[in-house]
């Protein structure tokens, strides 16, 4: 369990974020279209998860903008934006704003996703729903960088993050 917090108030997740020299924990999400994305389907490719409580908050949708921005100057890598969020507002947001080098990806259908990766929320406001985080895994599904953002109102290091996918 790590204690985070939100607006400076301590909030407490389900677990610690996968260690860094693992594997990536699997996840069965869902896209924009409803169809499945595993960790299978990523076989081969460097990949940063972005994942964050919902992309109708300020900070979430920075921090999809931020990646879409930078995801373009990534060789062989795949920035998974993962949320609580139904594929529809993800789908609705990147619409709206031209997101199109991301891909998002929504718990859904299982809501194991944050238990398995010790993000889910368990006390607090927004309990139920996933911290702010960034995982970056190698190609061969190696994790290379992690980072717990110390308040969920704060944006992640971006660029630790790309330096670590590009590193990778």
């Amino acid at each position: 369990m790590a204690e985070i917090k939100f607006h400076g108030k301590p909030v407490h997740t389900s677990g610690s974020l996968p260690a860094v020299g693992g594997k990536v924990p699997d996840f069965r999400l869902t896209k924009q279209d409803l169809s499945e994305i595993k960790p299978a389907d990523l076989a081969g490719k460097k990949v940063i998860f972005n994942i964050f409580p919902s992309i109708d908050t300020g900070v979430c949708a920075t921090s999809v903008r931020k990646f879409n921005k930078d995801a373009a100057g990534l060789e062989n890598a795949i920035v998974l934006c993962v949320s609580s969020d139904l594929p529809f507002a993800a789908k609705r947001f990147c619409g709206a704003e031209g997101i199109d080098k991301v891909v998002t990806a929504s718990d859904l259908r299982d809501r194991e996703f944050g238990k398995r990766w010790g993000l889910t929320l368990v006390d607090g406001p927004l309990e139920g729903v996933m911290s702010r985080a960034v995982v970056v895994a190698d190609a061969s599904g190696k994790i290379v960088y992690t980072e717990q953002v110390d308040d969920i109102v704060h944006e992640p290091n971006y660029e630790k993050a790309l330096a670590a996918a590009k590193s990778a």
